[in-house]
């Protein structure tokens, strides 16, 4: 091994000792998908809690059961409802961060199988640091969503 490749495997083991697996820090609660009806695109919702000493940024998210899966935030401004879609949300050390109706969420679009309620769709939330956690969203809707 050389001088430099030492270094190298040695800085990035410092690294990820300090930074910690975002696994353990990054907790996610709540995890659900809003059903709609003919392919049209879902909304995912949930809350991260982060209980480390570091920030994290989510940068995004995949799945196996949607060809494309979005950060979006929805807003208001003078009474219009407006949602744009986000490149990354930073989770900051001890901080919450909830996805919620009017607000973030995820936009899952272009399902690849019939998604029905009662399913449950795993979600792969993807990190700045390269890192991902997967996530067991439950698909609700009608009843159960006042439940929720």
């Amino acid at each position: 091994m050389t001088y430099a490749t030492a270094l190298l495997v040695g800085l990035s083991t410092m690294v990820a000792a300090i930074a910690g697996p975002v696994s353990s820090d990054v907790q996610v609660k709540d995890a659900w998908i809003r059903w709609l009806p003919a392919g049209i695109p879902a909304g995912g919702y949930m809350t991260l809690v982060n209980t480390g000493s570091v920030t994290y940024t989510l940068v995004g998210a995949t799945s196996p059961d949607y060809g494309q899966i979005g950060i979006h935030q929805t807003s208001e401004m003078q009474g219009m409802s407006e949602m744009r879609p986000v490149d990354s949300i930073r989770l900051k050390p001890h901080a919450t961060v909830r996805f919620a109706e009017g607000s973030y969420h995820l936009m899952l679009m272009q399902p690849t199988r019939q998604i029905r309620v009662g399913d449950h769709v795993t979600v792969a939330l993807k990190f700045a640091d390269g890192q991902s956690i997967k996530v067991d969203f439950a698909v609700l809707a009608g009843q159960e969503l006042l439940q929720h």
